[in-house]
């Protein structure tokens, strides 16, 4: 704590700051029972507040008012106690604290209020059900992890404001209240009584993120803009996302692309340093989005640990086996793993097949490579060996790097199943096996993304990243109305920020040309009258001098979760949301009462 309270009837200092350096003198302090000890004579207090535990030392002889009134007390009820600090005897010394040198022989006690027993232990680290700890949250924030976790989340927010204002930028809120836009997931809807005298049936939607606004804050020459700012989708819950959540968003004008990384790099190498996170220092490496999911099966790569994909066409070109040659003539392609020297159970393989399957492949090939033969050529254990000549398991083996014992896992699909399909076993792989050291971090960038993937089953072009990101040529020059007259040659101007293989910010250079944004709105499907009425006021703000403007969104849950090495964003967020999307604590969502409803002009089916 860097500043000392006010003495007040309650406490003249921190209990978790008391040291050696206060023995002699006298202290009242405040805080909950953590623990009680009761030696027959002798009382022991663990007090517990903000700052830390200092124990409590209730001596009948010295103090029996205090020493009989410390006998009533329980786990997590509130005092206030007073007494001279003094130093333990060495043997009795608690080197786990950082009060463990003193304790407070207690003159006085006053107990603010009592506590009924806790549906759950607060002293220590048990493992609670989840929904037990969100139903009575106020009791989970007073656990050392939840106490150190919403530390650490401060002291993030705290570093990137500091940063920012240095360089320059404003912090500018920007409305909850706004209209729905197609950002790639649902909105969630609030039905307006207040509708300008439009009548009911008129909706705002709670933004998925300050997109539009942040731009014509660019545009209305602000240049340089942040925001700590709450976000909504309604989208089942992960442990990494929630339909609620928390982003830092900037934005920046008269731009490029370098401009926006470094200023990242400047706000996140910051950020790692006050963590004490051992991560490299920047500038961070780049890599192209088809660099990252040719050699990883993902567009945010894991690249700590091996088991990269390899193309095996070449390998399998001639081969009779069709579950090759059939995926080879459909457009497809066959990659594969090397798994290494893996003892695999059928049942582990059967498992591996399974989850191939939930990411999109028909099934999985696997193979056990064998000491080689008298010929020299390897041999593989695996149900499809029969159906490959010799010279196509050479050649596969060979492509993977393949070792007697290693494991090989082929997947032959479309090209994005079966990168997808492979990344997530090398994912799987690498927990399974443990791959990757407690200690290794890696981060990088993720650019040059293809600008429009093919959606054949609505017939038109979808935006990668979002319909407001500005294109490029596959030289990487920024591309013009007339180039988009060629959707499959483009790439965008954005870029992803990946830490251990979780993406933990995006952005991009914007479309600052009205004919370039027209033109993206009719490649997705959205006619020039639709765009008016949806987005007409950021297009009518494009015919008044848009400056080059661009940003990135960085996730602030996804990214104190990491820092503070939890595997789920809810162990970082004061009131999460439950996996159900529901709140235990408040019981929200909820019904409303029937003349709630009619104000709205709404009725339920």
């Amino acid at each position: 704590m860097r500043h000392a309270p006010r003495a007040n009837l309650y406490r003249d200092t921190w209990a978790g700051e008391l040291d050696a350096a206060r023995a002699g003198t006298s202290a009242r302090v405040s805080g909950w029972v953590h623990r009680r000890r009761d030696h027959g004579g002798l009382i022991f207090i663990d007090l517990r507040e903000r700052s830390g535990i200092v124990q409590l030392v209730f001596n009948p002889e010295t103090a029996p008012g205090a020493h009989a009134e410390a006998h009533s007390l329980r786990s997590e009820d509130v005092v206030t106690a007073a007494g001279a600090v003094a130093r333990r005897a060495p043997e009795n010394v608690n080197p786990n604290l950082a009060t463990g040198e003193i304790e407070l022989v207690v003159s006085e006690l006053e107990i603010l209020a009592d506590a009924d027993t806790p549906p759950f232990p607060v002293d220590d680290d048990t493992a609670v059900d989840e929904n037990l700890r969100l139903r009575h949250r106020s009791l989970d924030l007073r656990r050392g992890p939840m106490q150190e976790a919403l530390s650490l989340r401060h002291r993030v927010i705290h570093t990137i404001r500091e940063v920012l204002d240095e360089r320059d930028f404003l912090e500018i809120e920007t409305p909850f209240l706004t209209r729905s836009t197609p950002e790639g997931a649902r909105d969630f809807l609030v039905p307006a009584r207040i509708a300008g005298g439009r009548g009911p049936g008129l909706f705002y939607a709670l933004p998925q993120s300050p997109q539009l606004f942040k731009q014509l804050l660019m545009i209305g020459g602000l240049e340089r803009y942040y925001q700590i700012v709450r976000c909504f989708r309604d989208e089942d819950s992960r442990a990494d996302r929630l339909p609620e959540f928390t982003q830092l968003d900037i934005e920046m004008a008269f731009v490029e692309e370098q401009d926006v990384l470094e200023t990242t790099e400047a706000v996140m190498g910051e950020v790692f340093r006050c963590a004490t996170f051992d991560i490299a220092a920047p500038p961070w490496p780049r890599m192209s989005h088809a660099e990252a999911v040719g050699r990883f099966g993902s567009d945010r790569p894991d690249t700590r640990f091996g088991l990269e994909l390899k193309d095996l066409d070449a390998a399998v070109a001639e081969t009779e086996f069709k579950v090759f040659s059939g995926a080879l003539q459909r457009g497809g392609a066959v990659r594969g793993i090397n798994a290494g020297p893996r003892e695999l159970a059928r049942s582990d393989l059967e498992a591996l097949t399974e989850l191939a399957k939930q990411h999109g492949a028909k099934g999985l090939v696997w193979a056990f490579v064998g000491d080689q033969g008298d010929d020299g050529q390897p041999s593989w254990r695996s149900p499809v060996a029969k159906f490959l000549s010799v010279a196509e398991i050479t050649a596969i083996t060979a492509t993977l790097q393949g070792s007697p014992g290693d494991v090989l896992l082929i997947v032959a699909d479309q090209p994005a199943t079966a990168s997808q399909v492979l990344g997530a076993l090398r994912l799987d792989l690498a927990r399974r096996f443990e791959l990757i050291g407690a200690d290794c971090h890696d981060i990088r960038w993720v650019v040059r993304f293809p600008m429009f993937t093919w959606r054949a089953e609505d017939g038109r072009w979808d935006a990668e990243h979002h319909p407001f990101t500005a294109p490029a040529t596959a030289g990487g020059e920024p591309a013009t109305a007339a180039d988009l007259d060629d959707p499959a040659a483009l790439l965008s101007r954005s870029y992803d920020l990946v830490l251990d293989g979780n993406e933990i910010g995006g952005g991009s250079i914007r479309n600052h040309r009205r004919d370039v944004q027209s033109r993206v709105f009719e490649l997705i499907g959205i006619d020039e009258q639709e765009a008016q009425a949806r987005f007409g006021f950021l297009l009518d703000a494009l015919r008044y001098g848009a400056p080059p403007h661009g940003g990135i969104a960085m996730g602030i849950d996804r990214i104190v979760a990491l820092l503070a090495g939890r595997d789920n964003i809810r162990e970082v967020i004061a009131f999460p949301k439950a996996t159900s999307g529901g709140d235990p604590l408040t019981g929200a969502p909820a019904p409303v009462d029937a003349v709630q409803l009619r104000e709205l002009g709404l009725r339920l089916a």
